[in-house]
């Protein structure tokens, strides 16, 4: 028998607006992400700077607004200076184990960015370095000529300032594995003395303290007020971090991993409401997600495991289901029900590292099925985020307790509504839309369906996963007052355009 859930909506109640910054990425020097990602001169699709004009359309598709950048844990030894100018030294790169060659820098990233119509983000390095390195890079960016930084961006052939805006104060400082990891109050401190000193370069720059790495961080929740109590009047928002992944086949919680990260907002937003109140102030800090995903971090040998290797080697070069694609929908839907306190996110990351679309060197580009919940709710995720209730039944797992069967949003921009739905559960169930006052009407639509066969490899493989679990919907344009019945199927993700006029 066909289970039953409703969905209140109602465009009176609302959330907050969805940031276009919600739909950002990671571009890290690790593994292939850079080199034989977005960069391979020679590949027979590369534009005249060296870039890969087949992942640049991906990557339009795919709707980033946004890209971090150049890390990740490589930023913690990265010295910036080494990627500018015509003198590019080959390091080692102590993150990855990596020979990096500095041939793509902050101007190539920069660059490329641009030409693709998206926003950087860029992190400093907090590790190894500190206060003056951090200010000399925002005055390298946003500084006008006429002085030392600025004017040897000028020099290195870039004459208008590049405006970067949001900047992150380092990378996992709180993570035993990251180089230079700090103690709360040894990051916090150094956080605020160069949030200060770049703020003093460019005033109108956002700011990104590093928040934990993971909601199991011993540390978490102490880490956040100690950082934030140094920090306070100087940064913007806060990061957090949180990769999910199926463990010992153990589907349930893995579908409800979208719960999780629910939880782990609401107890960061928690620790910053609580230094708020404990400095009295009315400011409402805001967090940026600045990496998030599905990643088998259990496959992964670690760091340290690694050998030093040359030539972007292949590390966590995850492959995806259309499960995975499933989780990666809910966990978008977490997004949009916080877009009051979550402007900013990244999914980590863009291409070949736990990424939504693969490459290969002299080869195709391609999309992995976690590239179309993405790329569709990116499309469709405009104006508003409602506050959308859900009445149904749960569903008991392991590692999460119990926790909703269906979840919901919902967004609106003037009569356009989307919608995004996920049943998580192993049968179809009935959801009614009540809808109460208004006439909604849907139309065009996206849904993605859980399969139950092993990942495997290759652009051929990831094209017969999409024809078989990822369809395009039409319903018709019917419309509906007051209530709406669709039903979801087993374990999926769907996402609807329409109308909703009261």
């Amino acid at each position: 028998m066909t289970s039953h859930a409703t969905v209140l909506l109602h465009p009176g109640f609302r959330v907050g607006t969805v940031d276009r910054r919600m739909f950002g990425t990671l571009v890290e020097h690790m593994g292939r992400s850079v080199y034989t990602g977005i960069f391979e001169p020679g590949h027979p699709s590369a534009d005249e700077h060296g870039f890969r004009g087949d992942v640049a359309a991906l990557t339009a598709e795919l709707g980033v607004t946004m890209a971090r950048y150049p890390g990740g844990n490589f930023v913690s030894s990265y010295v910036w200076e080494d990627g500018v100018g015509p003198d590019r030294p080959p390091v080692l790169d102590l993150a990855w184990r990596t020979v990096e060659p500095n041939t793509v820098g902050t101007d190539e990233f920069l660059q490329w960015a641009e030409r693709s119509g998206i926003e950087p983000m860029l992190a400093v390095n907090l590790g190894t370095r500190g206060v003056e390195a951090a200010a000399a890079l925002v005055e390298y960016c946003n500084g006008e000529a006429g002085t030392r930084w600025a004017d040897l961006r000028i020099a290195n052939g870039r004459e208008r300032p590049y405006g970067v805006r949001l900047w992150c104060l380092g990378n996992e400082m709180d993570g035993p594995w990251q180089i230079g990891h700090k103690s709360a109050d040894e990051y916090g401190r150094l956080a605020a003395e160069a949030g200060k000193a770049m703020k003093r370069v460019d005033p109108s720059i956002e700011l990104i303290a590093c928040g934990s790495s993971s909601m199991e961080m011993p540390t978490f929740g102490a880490w956040e007020q100690t950082v934030l109590e140094h920090t306070w009047d100087v940064v913007d928002h806060v990061s957090m971090h949180a990769y999910y992944q199926e463990h010992d086949g153990d589907r349930a919680s893995f579908l409800a991993s979208g719960t999780a990260a629910d939880r782990f907002i609401r107890r960061v937003v928690a620790s910053a409401d609580a230094v708020a109140a404990r400095k009295q102030s009315d400011r409402r800090l805001t967090i940026s997600f600045d990496e998030w995903n599905v990643w088998y971090l259990s496959r992964f040998p670690g760091e340290t495991n690694l050998p030093v290797q040359r030539d972007a080697p292949r590390i966590i070069e995850d492959v995806y289901s259309a499960l995975d694609a499933v989780v990666v929908g809910d966990l978008l839907v977490t997004l949009l029900n916080h877009a009051d306190r979550v402007p900013l996110a990244c999914l980590a990351q863009l291409v070949n590292v736990i990424a939504p679309i693969m490459t290969e060197p002299g080869g195709p580009a391609w999309r992995q099925p976690t590239f179309h919940p993405f790329a569709t709710t990116a499309r469709l995720a405009r104006g508003e985020a409602l506050d959308v209730r859900v009445f149904g039944p749960t569903i008991a797992t392991t590692r999460h307790g119990e926790v909703p069967l269906v979840t919901a949003a919902a967004t609106i921009e003037g009569d356009s509504v989307a919608l995004f739905l996920v049943n998580r559960g192993t049968e179809d169930i009935e959801v009614e839309l009540d809808h109460p006052g208004s006439t909604l009407t849907l139309g065009a639509g996206v849904q993605v369906t859980a399969d139950h066969t092993p990942a495997a490899p290759g652009p051929e493989r990831a094209e017969a996963v999409a024809a078989e679990h990822v369809r395009a919907l039409d319903l018709g344009g019917a419309r509906h007052d007051d209530r709406t019945t669709i039903t979801l199927p087993a374990e999926s993700w769907t996402a609807l355009h329409g109308t909703m006029v009261s």
